[in-house]
């Protein structure tokens, strides 16, 4: 019953944080999950809950759809991440982490000195940064806080933002978990019939998040967003590999 109570405290958080920020639930519950549970059980049950938590950023975002920003920056970010993937092989992980980390303070810090600044959201510019944004991903292996860098750099509407963040790596997570799934990697134990809880509570997060979301002026969203990166940047910065 600890373990089911704990895992479900672990979902509530990561998923409340992952709905405002766009991004984040794997970067929370998997380093705490790892020092519990095998690599592959711990991958298959964050991906099922980032991919219900992708579920409800649609859902309680749905005002903001975008539908033609999703397509043109997320189709391009598929395609691309497996191209950075192939690159990362035999890159030193710890060394990347600290690239990252690096890149995402100082992306952190321009937009704190230059809040006018963004880009324009054009077809073309969605397909380079959804491109660019796949490949990176694929080369550090941390999807969701490069996603949400170029994405705040349109500097969305709230709800927008959220959306396409959910919408975008919904089609990512359902890749993963298929591909977990086809190498005969199963959910067992508190992990399996814990879904009958942890699904709730996920929901009861992004929820919990749409209604701090709802009080952040649409002025000062970016910066919070930006608040969220510095902290992940700040984290493989000085604790790569955690």
């Amino acid at each position: 019953m600890t373990e089911l109570l704990l895992l479900a405290l672990l979902t509530l958080v990561a998923s409340a944080v992952g709905t405002l920020s766009g991004f984040g639930t794997s970067t929370i519950m998997v380093p705490v999950l790892t020092l519990f549970f095998p690599l592959p059980l711990t991958l298959l049950f964050v991906a099922i809950i980032h991919l219900f938590g992708d579920v409800w950023k649609m859902l309680l975002f749905r005002e903001g759809a975008l539908w033609r920003l999703v397509l043109w920056f997320g189709v391009p970010g598929v395609v691309l991440s497996f191209a950075g993937a192939s690159l990362s092989v035999g890159l030193d992980a710890a060394f990347l982490e600290r690239l990252l980390g690096g890149f995402l303070l100082l992306y952190v810090l321009y937009v704190w000195k230059h809040e006018d600044w963004r880009v324009p959201r054009t077809t073309l510019v969605a397909s380079v940064g959804g491109a660019l944004s796949g490949f990176f991903a694929g080369i550090f292996g941390v999807g969701g806080a490069i996603r949400g860098t170029f994405l705040s750099a349109f500097d969305l509407p709230k709800a927008s933002y959220i959306f396409a963040s959910g919408a975008i790596a919904f089609a990512i997570d359902s890749v993963r978990i298929g591909t977990y799934l086809a190498q005969d990697v199963r959910l067992e134990g508190v992990m399996a019939y814990g879904m009958l809880v942890f699904v709730p509570v996920s929901l009861l997060g992004a929820y919990l998040a749409k209604r701090v979301v709802d009080r952040i002026p649409q002025g000062a969203f970016r910066l919070v967003i930006a608040v969220f990166l510095g902290l992940v940047g700040v984290r493989f910065l000085a604790f790569p590999g955690l």
